[in-house]
C-alpha cells in the first residue's frame, strides 16, 4: 500500500510531466480544475498588470507543456526572437534598413512553420518534380540527441507542434504593426510573451491581432456582472457544442463512414459529408466560444471568430462569417500586399503560375492540365478582348492567390490546396455570376448541364454525375427566376431568394470539405495519397445508382444521429436577435439559478462524453 508520501509525489509527477496521449483540453475535468487554480491566484493580483501578465505567461508555457511537451521550446524562441525583433526593427529610422529587418523576421517565423508543418509536402513536391529520393532529417532532434548524449529523440520524423500555426501568425502580426506603427514594441517581455502563448486562444486560436489585444496588457482588471454571465454561457455553449454536436455526430456517423466510404451507400456518404459540415463548424466554434469565455473571466477580449457562417448567401460571405480571424489576416497581411482589389502584381502572377504548373505535373492527368489550360485560355481571351474586364481578372487573381495559400496553411497536402482552390473559384466565379442578368445566366446554366448529361452518357463517370445533379438544381431555380420575370414579377420573393442562395451556398461549401477531411487526421507522410483515396472513394459512391428502399432504414438505424444534424442547423439559422435575447436572458439569471442551468447542461453534457475524448479538429493546424 502506497504511502501518503508517495502519493503526493505520484501525483506531483503526473501534474508536471507531459502524456502525449492525453493532452490537456477543454473537454477534460483536469482543464477546469487547473483553470480553478490559475483563477484563484489570479484573483490575488489581476490588477497588478505586470506580475499579472508575467503570471499568465508562466501558466501559458505550463499549459502548452502539457499540450505538447518540448515543443515549448519552439514557442519560447518564437517569443523571444519577435520580441528582440520589434524592437530592432522600431530603432531603425530609414526605410531600407527597416525593411531588412522586416524581411528577417518575416523569413525566420516562415522558416519555422515551413519546416514543422511542410517539410514531408515539400520534399514530397521535390522527389516527384526531380526523381530523387529525399528524406525529411529533423535537424532539432539530431541538436537534442547531441546535448544528451543518446539517441532518445527520432531524426527520420518531424512532429508538427500544436497550434504552430496559429502562434506564428499572431507573431508575424506584431512585427507588421510595429513596422506599420500601429503600435509601439512591447517593453516587457513578459507582457509580449503573455500576447503570443495567452493559454485560452493558443492552440486554435482565434488569430489575435497585436494592435487590438497588446493595448490590453496595460489595463486593470474588470468583469461586470452581464459580462460573467456572457463569460459563462461562452462557456457552456462551446461545450455542448463540442461535444453533444460535433464528438457525438463524428464517433457515430462521419468518422465510420469517411474512414470506409466504399462499405456505406452513396446516401449514407452524401449524408456524412453534410454532418461533417455541421461537425467541424460545432468543433471549432466551440473551441472558440469556451476560449472567449475563459478570456473574459480574466478580463480579456478575444475577436469574434464566427458569425453563422452557414447563412451566407455567397462563398465570399462565407469567408466573411467563418475563421474570421483568419480571413482578416490573411487579407490585411497577403491579400493587400499583393494588390487587393487595385492591381495584380508580379507575385500575384507567380504564385497562381508556380502552383498550377506544380498541380498539372504531378496529376499527371490530361483532364487537370485541359481544366486549366481552359480557364487559363478563357480568362486570357477575355482581358484582351474585353478591357472592362481586364483589371476585375487581374484582382481575382489576389483573391485566387490568397484562397490557395489559405488552403496551405491547414494543412500540408494537395487536398487543402484543391479546398482552398475551389473555393478561391466559387468566390470568383460569383463575382463574373452576379454581372450577368437572370437569362445569361439560365443559358450558361443550360449548356453547361447539358455539356455534363453529354458526358454521362459517352464517358459515364461518378464525378459527372454529380455535377449534373447539382447543375439541374441551380438550373431550375434559375428558370423559376427567369420565369418569374417573364411573366412581370417585379419584386422577387426576398426571403425565398435568399433561401436559395443560402442552400446554393451551403451545398458548395460541403462538397469543398469533401477534400478538407479527407486530408484531415493523417500522417503528414502519406497524407497526399490517402485523402486523395478517401475523396475518390466518397464521389465514386455519391455518383453511383442509388438503392431507394434503403433510405428509409438508413434514416431509422442513424435516427439519433441525423436529429442532432437538424437540431444543430435549426438552431444554427436562427434570427440572430434571437440568439442574442437569449444569451442576455442567460447573463441576467440569478446567481443560483444560473448554477442550477449550468448544472443540467453538465448533467446532459455527460450523457455524451464517450470513453476517448475527442482532440479539437483545429489542434493539427
Amino acid at each position: 500500500m502506497l504511502t501518503f508520501p508517495e502519493i503526493a509525489l505520484d501525483f506531483l509527477k503526473n501534474l508536471f510531466s507531459f502524456d502525449k496521449a492525453h493532452p490537456l483540453l477543454f473537454t477534460q475535468f483536469y482543464f477546469w480544475a487547473f483553470f480553478a487554480i490559475v483563477f484563484a491566484f489570479f484573483c490575488l493580483f489581476k490588477n497588478k498588470c505586470l506580475l499579472r501578465n508575467t503570471y499568465l505567461f508562466f501558466v501559458s508555457l505550463f499549459f502548452y507543456y502539457k499540450t505538447s511537451g518540448l515543443f515549448t521550446l519552439i514557442l519560447i524562441f518564437i517569443t523571444l526572437f519577435n520580441f528582440f525583433a520589434g524592437k530592432w526593427l522600431h530603432s531603425r529610422k530609414k526605410d531600407g534598413s527597416r525593411n531588412m529587418v522586416l524581411a528577417i523576421s518575416v523569413i525566420v517565423n516562415l522558416f519555422t512553420l515551413f519546416y514543422f508543418k511542410y517539410a514531408y509536402f515539400l520534399t514530397d513536391v521535390l522527389n516527384n518534380l526531380t526523381g530523387l529520393k529525399f528524406r525529411v532529417f529533423d535537424v532539432f532532434s539530431w541538436v537534442g540527441n547531441q546535448i544528451t548524449g543518446d539517441n532518445r529523440f527520432s531524426v527520420d520524423s518531424i512532429l508538427l507542434p500544436v497550434g504552430i500555426s496559429f502562434y506564428t501568425f499572431q507573431a508575424i502580426s506584431y512585427i507588421m504593426d510595429v513596422y506599420r506603427k500601429r503600435i509601439s514594441p512591447v517593453k516587457n517581455i513578459f507582457d509580449f510573451g503573455f500576447y503570443v502563448s495567452f493559454f485560452p486562444q493558443l492552440v486554435a486560436g482565434p488569430i489575435v491581432r497585436a494592435n487590438e489585444f497588446i493595448p490590453q496588457l496595460h489595463k486593470k482588471y474588470f468583469l461586470s456582472r452581464r459580462q460573467f454571465g456572457i463569460a459563462v454561457f461562452w462557456i457552456m455553449n462551446g461545450l455542448v457544442k463540442k461535444i453533444v454536436l460535433s464528438d457525438y455526430i463524428a464517433i457515430n456517423f462521419i468518422d465510420r463512414v469517411f474512414e470506409q466510404p466504399l462499405m456505406f451507400t452513396g446516401f449514407e456518404n452524401l449524408m456524412a459529408l453534410f454532418g461533417y459540415s455541421l461537425q467541424v463548424y460545432a468543433d471549432f466554434s466551440g473551441y472558440t466560444d469556451i476560449a472567449i469565455g475563459v478570456a473574459m473571466l480574466m478580463g480579456f477580449y478575444l475577436p469574434k471568430n464566427f458569425n453563422s457562417p452557414y447563412k451566407a448567401k455567397s462563398p465570399a460571405e462565407f469567408w466573411n462569417r467563418w475563421h474570421m480571424s483568419l480571413s482578416r489576416w490573411l487579407k490585411d497581411y497577403l491579400y493587400i500586399p499583393l494588390g487587393g482589389n487595385r492591381k495584380a502584381t508580379f507575385g500575384s502572377f507567380c504564385i497562381i503560375i508556380v502552383i498550377a504548373a506544380i498541380a498539372v505535373f504531378l496529376s499527371n492527368s490530361l483532364w487537370v492540365a485541359v481544366g486549366v489550360g481552359a480557364i487559363a485560355l478563357t480568362l486570357g481571351v477575355v482581358a484582351i478582348f474585353v478591357p472592362k474586364k481586364r483589371r476585375k481578372i487581374t484582382t481575382e487573381i489576389n483573391r485566387m492567390d490568397t484562397m490557395l495559400l489559405g488552403g496551405l496553411w491547414h494543412g500540408a497536402s494537395w487536398n487543402f490546396m484543391i479546398w482552398g482552390g475551389l473555393n478561391g473559384l466559387g468566390m470568383v466565379f460569383y463575382r463574373f455570376w452576379q454581372d450577368w442578368n437572370v437569362y445569361v445566366r439560365t443559358l450558361f446554366i443550360l449548356i453547361v448541364t447539358a455539356g455534363l448529361k453529354l458526358l454521362c452518357y459517352y464517358t459515364p463517370q461518378p464525378v459527372f454525375y454529380v455535377l449534373c445533379v447539382w447543375c439541374l438544381i441551380v438550373l431550375c431555380g434559375n428558370i423559376i427566376r427567369m420565369t418569374y420575370n417573364l411573366f412581370g414579377g417585379k419584386k422577387p420573393w426576398q426571403w425565398l431568394q435568399d433561401a436559395w442562395a443560402i442552400f446554393q451556398t451551403f451545398t458548395f461549401i460541403t462538397f469543398t470539405r469533401l477534400f478538407f477531411r479527407s486530408g484531415s487526421n493523417l500522417d503528414p507522410a502519406e497524407a497526399n495519397e490517402t485523402a486523395w483515396n478517401t475523396a475518390k472513394n466518397m464521389v465514386n459512391q455519391m455518383g453511383s445508382h442509388w438503392d431507394l428502399n434503403r433510405i428509409p432504414d438508413i434514416i431509422t438505424h442513424y435516427r439519433n444521429v441525423f436529429i442532432l444534424i437538424v437540431i444543430g442547423l435549426v438552431i444554427h439559422w436562427l434570427p440572430e436577435n434571437f440568439k442574442r435575447r437569449y444569451r442576455i436572458w442567460f447573463a441576467k439569471m440569478p446567481i443560483p439559478l444560473m448554477i442550477v442551468v449550468c448544472a443540467l447542461i453538465v448533467f446532459v453534457i455527460y450523457q455524451f462524453i464517450t470513453a476517448d475524448l475527442q482532440s479539437f479538429i483545429y489542434f493539427q493546424f
